[in-house]
């Protein structure tokens, strides 16, 4: 078990690493290239930067000195590890990148470049939030934000982020900051999809007098788990019988085909579900049984 568990914590040091590498290669490569600005503590490393030369890689220190305090008291000690180790890697990497002779040619184009921040940005912090890390600043507000509010971070990034935004029209025109703009709510729909994952279930609850029918021919069709769930009808006062399961997407249309076959007048509600943990999701399910003809 000790060595499992060293295993995760390597992977995870390992992620977040990759995770800050290539947000700072955005970062240099792309914001600062073409002079856009940015949100959270790193828009304010770049107005530091603009106004008094101060290399965004020791400001990113320096600034997350406080935040990182107030990270102990609310994430713990796992998770400011990972934060102030997120914290230095971050800084690492835009010192390093820096020092690279590389340009990524995009043609002076402003709505590539907005694009391109947000996706390189959105996925390299959607990779270290991913393995339980952060790269400080804001970061650490997102997720007191997430665990204690149950807030998704991408959205309070994206609140945060308006705010240094606004004052980065300091050193920015209004052209510029619109693409920022742009390059942000493209960032935090990146953040949320990598951290809910490209795939998406279905749950479905069932209600019908048929139940027990419907129930068994998902087992035996779609080799999906069912459950029963009691219900009282709100009008008739009378205990019915619900079934809930979860579905890949591509099994929607027969799941209906099934519902139909049983019961036409059966009551059913469709969920989108982010996440699945759980036999035929997270990991392998049983070999679906071989039916002979």
């Amino acid at each position: 078990m000790t060595e499992r568990v060293e295993k995760i914590n390597l992977l995870n040091f390992i992620m977040i690493a990759l995770g800050s590498s290539l947000y700072a290669f955005g970062l240099v490569m792309i914001n600062i290239a073409n002079n856009l600005a940015e949100g959270g503590i790193t828009g304010v490393t770049l107005i530091l930067r603009y106004w008094f030369q101060i290399d965004p890689a020791i400001s990113t220190v320096l600034l997350n000195i406080p935040l990182v305090i107030i990270g102990y008291r609310y994430l713990g000690k796992t998770a400011l590890t990972y934060t102030i180790f997120g914290i230095g890697s971050l800084s690492f990497f835009i010192w390093l990148w820096q020092q690279v002779p590389v340009t990524v040619n995009i043609d002076h184009d402003l709505f590539l470049a907005g694009i391109l921040a947000g996706l390189i940005g959105g996925s390299g912090s959607g990779l270290v939030y991913r393995f339980g890390g952060t790269t400080g600043g804001t970061d650490i507000v997102a997720r007191i934000f997430e665990r204690k509010r149950g807030v998704a971070m991408g959205k309070t990034l994206l609140s945060i982020d308006c705010i240094v935004l606004l004052l980065s029209l300091s050193y920015v025109s209004l052209r510029k900051m619109m693409y920022t703009l742009l390059a942000s709510y493209v960032f935090s729909k990146i953040v949320n999809f990598t951290l809910e994952g490209a795939y998406a279930a279905r749950g479905v609850i069932i209600i019908s007098g048929q139940h027990r029918m419907i129930a068994e021919d998902i087992i035996n069709n779609l080799n999906r788990g069912v459950s029963y769930l009691q219900a009282t009808g709100a009008y008739s006062n009378e205990p019915r019988q619900a079934i809930y399961c979860v579905i890949s997407p591509n099994e929607l249309m027969e799941l209906k085909h099934i519902i139909a076959r049983h019961d036409e007048h059966a009551f059913v509600s469709i969920l989108s579900v982010n996440e699945v943990i759980g036999e035929g999701f997270s990991y392998d399910t049983a070999k679906k049984k071989i039916l002979h003809r």
